[in-house]
């Protein structure tokens, strides 16, 4: 059972990871765009300039999530390296419940009212020519910390495997998900 669920949030953050390179491809070409506008004719939007940081913002704040699942996030090895498998998913366990999903709900559940401020002002940029609608990039904080806190009980499940014995089952499931893409 807990290797479908495992399955299921692997799925899910593959499909964030396609989400996010259609992002990063968005925000290539519009750099692209914005740098042969500026240099070439001359001419610079501060929309596409204030559009470039708000889909890196979107790439930095929803690839955290895509990274915890894959092991990829940051943390300090140097002891890390040297524990047993069990060791390893027990610290990433604790590690997950009293560190990571605390903060993430803390900021989740107090970027509501940041957000809902800014709907209710019909926030836009201060900037001439700047986007409207500055509600939208603000709202993606609230909705990444969620997206954090669901892939931590992925997480959670990953380690639970690890620790039941199911370590080579876990890699064969993480190897077929990587053959799928």
């Amino acid at each position: 059972m807990l290797l479908k669920i495992e399955r299921f949030y692997r799925r899910c953050n593959r499909l964030l990871g396609k989400v996010l390179i259609a992002i990063f491809l968005l925000m290539t070409l519009n750099v692209f765009f914005d740098v042969v506008m500026r240099y070439a004719f001359h001419n610079s939007s501060v929309a596409m300039q204030e559009l470039e940081w708000h889909l890196f913002a979107i790439g930095i704040l929803f690839g955290v999530s895509l990274s915890l699942l894959d092991e990829a996030h940051v943390r300090v090895d140097f002891l890390y390296d040297r524990f047993p498998a069990a060791t390893k998913a027990w610290i990433n366990i604790l590690g997950t419940i009293f560190f990571l999903l605390p903060l993430a709900a803390l900021v989740f559940f107090g970027s509501i009212d940041f957000v809902i401020d800014s709907y209710q002002i019909k926030e836009i940029s201060e900037n001439p020519g700047g986007l409207p609608y500055r509600y939208i990039i603000k709202g993606m904080i609230p909705l990444a910390f969620f997206t954090l806190i669901f892939t931590s009980f992925g997480y959670v499940v990953q380690n639970i495997n690890i620790l039941r014995g199911s370590k080579t089952e876990t890699r064969r499931v993480s190897a077929s998900m990587e053959e799928s893409k």
